[in-house]
């Protein structure tokens, strides 16, 4: 998954998410809605310590939904959002889920945030036939099976994602410490979720491909903010780098507390990490992060979907995962576009929904959105991030295939 929190921080290309509909319907009030509502579930973390990320999600799905019915979109209905917080637990992920695939004229859900709460989400959506396609999910496994490396399968036909995989940042992070930043000597800390672990196995295979030795590998648990216990395990190794598989709230303070501890070397980590939040935690100057895309800067367009955002006037920021979000709820509406037309929803559209967000294709505020054989994302940029000066400073953008 991951974090972020300015516009420049975005990444990609934004347009009407691939509807081609008449410029001058703007004013929903002129829209026919006489067929009534769709809905677009949001399943996503509003409260806990990642509700910033979570809102991100929840509010760039209504800037979508918004523009959506301003042009008129779906013919004849009018598109609604219902938000439902699973705040990072696995268990309250199907409880939200189960109350979204019961919801009455549900056509898709943008979902999850966290990858450990979409491979508990994924089988009851997918029972009920329902897309979802998340902006954040990472973990290889819930698009191609536990045995992706080997023989990949797609467990949940419904179920799609506008973000890359660990399997593509790890190894993009693992040149760039190993081969741009020189660090030889790297220990691994991961926070024992789907997502950290998955990241750390990744960087892990391709660091030691490229030379690096991994001295040691230690798990802390999530939410742990106290890691005297970590470092006395790391100080024996004198690490140059610490590479952590996890999220911001925990690898800010574990990069100050390296610190305090006599630890010189920068943290590094993957798309979880990459958040303003991270400096004002306790992340220093120099510590790295991976996330997906490109930054907002190098993007016309992406600062299209910004200026949208900021416009729309939600007191939260987009976060690294709005854009990805903005993109899912364009997919959504795009493929149901196709599938409706000029006629009515009813369920039994829900397998040819899914058909049309297989074949969709669309300019986003993350660039060109496509899906491939597996429901994962054909949009491969990463780009690594440095601290500089109190903020991240992209240092290298990149599409990265394998």
């Amino acid at each position: 998954m991951a974090v972020v929190a300015t516009a420049a921080m975005l990444l990609g290309s934004c347009s009407s998410g691939g509807d081609d509909v008449p410029p001058d319907r703007t004013d929903p009030a002129a829209c026919d809605a006489s067929k009534g509502p769709l809905v677009v579930g949001v399943i996503a973390p509003l409260s806990g310590e990642l509700v910033a990320q979570g809102k991100g999600i929840e509010n760039a799905t209504r800037l979508a939904v918004d523009q959506a019915n301003k042009r008129c979109a779906v013919n004849g209905y009018k598109l609604v959002v219902q938000a439902e917080d699973d705040g990072m637990n696995p268990k309250l992920g199907v409880q939200v889920a189960t109350k979204l695939a019961a919801t009455k004229n549900i056509v898709g859900v943008v979902s999850t945030l966290n990858s450990s709460v979409s491979e508990k989400v994924q089988p009851v959506l997918d029972g009920a036939g329902i897309l979802q396609i998340s902006p954040a999910n990472t973990a290889d496994s819930l698009s191609k099976g536990k045995d992706f490396a080997t023989n990949p399968k797609r467990p949940f036909p419904t179920y799609f994602r506008t973000c890359t995989v660990d399997s593509l940042q790890g190894p993009f992070a693992a040149d760039y410490l190993v081969e741009k930043a020189k660090k030889r000597n790297i220990a691994i800390v991961t926070d024992g979720l789907t997502y950290g672990e998955g990241l750390a196995d990744s960087f892990t295979t391709q660091a030691q491909e490229k030379g690096a030795t991994i001295v040691t590998r230690q798990r802390i648990g999530d939410g742990v903010t106290d890691f005297a216990k970590v470092i006395a395990a790391l100080k024996p190794f004198s690490p140059d780098a610490v590479y952590f598989g996890g999220q911001y709230p925990e690898a800010a303070p574990l990069s100050a507390q390296l610190a305090a501890g006599g630890q010189k070397g920068p943290v590094m980590g993957g798309d979880g990490i990459f958040n303003n939040s991270f400096m004002t935690l306790g992340g220093r100057e120099g510590d790295l992060a991976t996330s997906v895309g490109a930054p907002t800067e190098d993007l016309d367009s992406a600062q299209e979907f910004a200026k949208a955002y900021q416009s729309a006037g939600y007191p939260e920021s987009f976060g690294a995962y709005g854009a990805f979000a903005y993109d899912a709820a364009n997919a959504i509406i795009g493929s149901l576009t196709a599938t409706v037309g000029d006629g009515r929803w009813s369920d039994s559209m829900r397998d040819e929904l899914v058909a049309n967000a297989g074949r969709y294709k669309g300019d986003g505020a993350t660039g060109k959105v496509s899906f491939d054989e597996y429901g994962d994302t054909g949009n491969h940029v990463l780009t690594v991030y440095r601290v500089t000066a109190g903020k991240w400073d992209a240092v290298e953008t990149g599409e990265y295939i394998g």
